[in-house]
């Protein structure tokens, strides 16, 4: 079953670059969403989406419609074996 993962990125942040390496490194697919287009308007969005406070981050993961959080996040689940608990089998 596929897994519907998203994530949301600036082009020239390295943390981004590392998530997107993180999840081809687990043969995860995923749609990248770059919001440099319009940065400022996007972050503001992110935070309304996921309810976070002051200045919003990237990059921001989603899996299955379960936010997640930012590259050491998803670095801990993977490192844990709890992302499992996020993808479909």
């Amino acid at each position: 079953m596929d897994n519907d993962i998203e994530i949301y990125t600036l082009s020239t942040c390295p943390f981004c670059i590392k998530a997107k390496e993180l999840l081809r490194d687990n043969y995860l697919d995923y749609t990248e969403h770059e919001i440099s287009h319009d940065e400022t308007k996007m972050r503001k969005k992110l935070g309304e989406m996921f309810h976070l406070s002051g200045n919003v981050t990237v990059p921001q993961i989603v899996i299955n419609e379960k936010h997640i959080g930012g590259y050491s996040d998803l670095k801990e689940l993977i490192k844990s074996g709890k992302i499992k608990e996020y993808l479909n089998s």
